[in-house]
């Protein structure tokens, strides 16, 4: 495992702009819908699954759905998914993957795109606003974000953090994740291990931005409703550097049903705000409608919105305009990407 240094050489800014996917899809806000197992128990490869509760969306058929690989880890209760390219959703050709018994997605691998149509994407919006240096990406699922994220910036260095070894091997071995640690290995590290006790603190703090993905049993981690949390990870990050948070929502079904969804991400917002500042902290629903919420927190101030939109490919730029300030959010409507 390679050791963790600064490159506080790279621009990311200064990158050259770059080159449009092939073939991209026109990018809209997708809710990561709870995926439901006909029998959760099941280690068999043929155990069909549905994408939907009952009467909040058609989910994909039985047929179009298949199931590579399904185990119960030292963490998670892991499964693979792939998707039919034939089936008439959103997540046609996809291989996904699930980690908690509700089903909830984690990871998107699309196998000739690197968008995901999802929160993931708004994650790969981050560079542009950032100060040189490494980014961390705490919860690396099997590395959906850092594919998307080094397509965009090739000379950005990640470091990921996941706690469950059995997710890394499954990304490697389903997700394409060795293809890519070969490509980019001068920049991509892995490290096993709890994400926010092991980041580095330097007395100048360390990353300059941090994506935050960590979910425990289908709910954001207890310890993000915690300010003592963010004032760790806030000592972790170089000044003026961000920090980009996937709070959930009433999208995500929590194996605890005390844990309500939409509580939860309340609690991880509030908290984050008391350390980084009422007026420092800005949100974007991604789901536009009551029952299909899905939020990403963000710290700092506000970017320049034009300049923001001038580094990203226009697949991304919808996202930019709908930002909130995080008090006002129930004041304000979002717009959504069209």
């Amino acid at each position: 495992m390679n050791t963790i240094t600064p490159h506080r050489h790279i621009r990311l800014w200064q990158q050259p702009k770059p080159q449009p996917f092939q073939n991209p899809p026109r990018l809209k806000p997708l809710r990561l819908f709870p995926l439901y197992s006909s029998n959760h128990n099941s280690t068999s490869a043929s155990t069909s699954t549905s994408i939907s509760r009952e009467g909040t969306e058609q989910g994909i058929p039985n047929k179009d759905v298949r199931t590579l690989a399904r185990f119960q880890s030292c963490h998670n209760n892991i499964c693979v998914l792939q998707v039919s390219r034939r089936a008439d959703h959103p997540l046609a050709g996809s291989r996904l993957l699930l980690l908690d018994k509700p089903g909830n997605i984690h990871s998107i691998s699309h196998l000739f795109n690197p968008l995901t149509s999802s929160y993931l994407d708004v994650f790969a919006t981050l560079p542009p606003i950032i100060p040189s240096g490494p980014i961390a990406i705490l919860g690396f699922g099997a590395g959906s974000a850092a594919r998307l994220i080094l397509h965009l910036y090739p000379k950005t260095i990640i470091h990921g953090y996941e706690l469950d070894p059995s997710v890394i091997s499954v990304a490697r071995e389903f997700f394409s994740l060795s293809k890519l640690e070969q490509q980019y290995q001068n920049q991509l590290s892995i490290f096993i291990s709890d994400a926010i006790q092991s980041i580095p603190t330097l007395e100048d703090g360390f990353y300059s931005g941090i994506l935050v993905d960590l979910y425990l049993k289908g709910s954001v981690i207890p310890q993000l409703q915690d300010t003592n949390t963010w004032k760790e990870l806030k000592k972790k990050l170089h000044r003026n550097g961000r920090i980009m948070v996937n709070c959930g929502g009433r999208c995500v079904e929590s194996e605890d049903p005390r844990r309500d969804g939409d509580v939860v991400k309340e609690e991880t917002l509030k908290a984050m705000s008391e350390v980084f500042g009422e007026d420092k902290v800005f949100v974007l629903n991604l789901g536009g409608v009551k029952e299909e919420d899905s939020w990403v927190g963000l710290s700092g101030g506000l970017p320049d919105l034009e300049g923001w939109k001038g580094q990203l490919p226009s697949e991304l730029c919808c996202h930019v305009d709908m930002w909130r300030l995080y008090n006002y959010i129930r004041e304000r409507p979002n717009n959504k990407c069209l």
